[in-house]
């Protein structure tokens, strides 16, 4: 239903995921009875988790460890781990910056232009460990450096940026064309962001396998306020999973949609999941691990732009160990801590035995969820009012 914004303008509405609750159905389960896994491509992922690729989140040994757990770290091709041998130096260095200057201090670092020997190097880190290695590179640099990447064992490639379009325009440069390079590529590609019905259809008709879904919804990200662009989390999803059906019913082919952005508890992560997502894609949440290549600090792939940075650089207290994080056990009550068994806990409940069947669970407009009973939490800072 639309709402009219003014004489000569109507608006749809849009849902984040404080606006929504998962309905329990006629049924509970135990929730080693829940399967988690998802497919991407031929690969079997005992986790619907990958880390966001951001320099503060994702380095190779963290990558390995979330690998060896079931899931699936995103290295960035375009930052601080190619640009610079001793990447721990200049991650250090970034903690250390008054907030005031953390902007413009981190432009001068990442003009270091990409040292091609490092992507092979970081790439093969990860596969000698016996993990699944997965990187990002934006459309514009993709065609630069993605053969490297596969040379060193690259598994699965993500095509990333703010927005991703299969239809960019440009009289300045030649465009790339996402249908035919996905079409010569012999892994699993992934692209995004996107936030509604139309360019998620568009995205999976280039054969991508999956798609990410979220504009601006990150704890870094400040591209709404920037620009004014985004689609709140939990309507973006649900178009996507829409469009995900139509192009299933178009070339029987399944498409997976991965939430990315906007989800900092296992309660979220499972309102992505019942909205309509196959997996989601997080940062912040794992920011907060002891061993974070940000040392306390966790900002975006646009945080350093040089001429219009659309994010920043935040605060992300070191909390507990990725393993505590990812999956338990947890030691506070605020839904921080063991995101997939949250997740689990929260399929169990509500009588869902696997991710796409979680994709169809009652979903319930409730904006009282967050407040209703909750005065002493607010009042005393805990649990949920955090």
């Amino acid at each position: 239903m639309e709402i009219e914004i003014g004489r000569g303008k109507k608006a749809r509405r849009a849902y984040g995921f404080d606006d929504i609750a998962i309905v329990p159905s006629r049924r509970t389960r135990d929730a080693e009875d829940v399967d988690i896994a998802w497919r991407l491509g031929p690969h079997l992922l005992e986790l619907p988790l990958l880390a966001a690729a951001m320099d503060g989140v994702v380095s190779p040994a963290t990558a390995i460890e979330l690998g060896e757990m079931g899931g699936l770290g995103v290295l960035n091709l375009e930052g601080i781990w190619t640009r610079y041998e001793d990447a721990d130096a200049l991650l250090e260095r970034i903690a250390t910056f008054d907030k005031a200057e953390a902007t413009r201090e981190m432009q001068k670092i990442y003009a270091e232009p990409i040292n091609p020997e490092l992507i092979g190097k970081r790439i093969k880190q990860i596969k000698d460990a016996g993990v699944m290695a997965a990187a990002s590179l934006t459309p514009q640099r993709v065609r630069e450096h993605w053969q490297l990447a596969l040379d060193a064992g690259l598994d699965v490639l993500v095509i990333q940026g703010t927005v991703v379009s299969a239809e960019h325009v440009s009289t300045v440069v030649e465009p790339l064309n996402l249908k035919e390079f996905i079409a010569t590529m012999p892994v699993p590609v992934i692209v995004g962001g996107c936030a509604s019905y139309q360019a998620a259809l568009h995205l999976m008709r280039t054969g991508a396998a999956g798609v990410l879904v979220g504009v601006g919804p990150g704890a870094a990200c400040t591209t709404r306020g920037v620009l004014g662009v985004g689609v709140p989390q939990a309507t973006a999803i649900a178009d996507a999973a829409a469009a995900r059906v139509q192009h299933l019913l178009e070339t029987g082919q399944y498409v997976n949609v991965i939430a990315d952005g906007g989800m900092r508890t296992g309660g979220d992560i499972s309102k992505a999941i019942a909205c309509g997502a196959d997996a989601v894609m997080v940062g912040s949440p794992l920011a907060r691990a002891n061993e974070a290549p940000g040392h306390g600090y966790h900002w975006g792939m646009a945080t350093f732009h040089p001429s219009l940075p659309r994010g920043a650089r935040v605060k992300t207290d070191q909390v507990a160990s990725l393993q505590e994080i990812v999956t338990g056990p947890a030691r506070e009550n605020d839904g921080t801590l063991n995101l997939m068994g949250a997740l689990r806990t929260s399929m169990a409940t509500t009588g869902y035995d696997t991710i796409q069947a979680f994709q169809k669970a009652e979903i319930m407009f409730a904006p009282a969820l967050q407040t209703e009973g909750k005065k002493l939490q607010r009042e005393q800072a805990i649990g949920m009012s955090r």
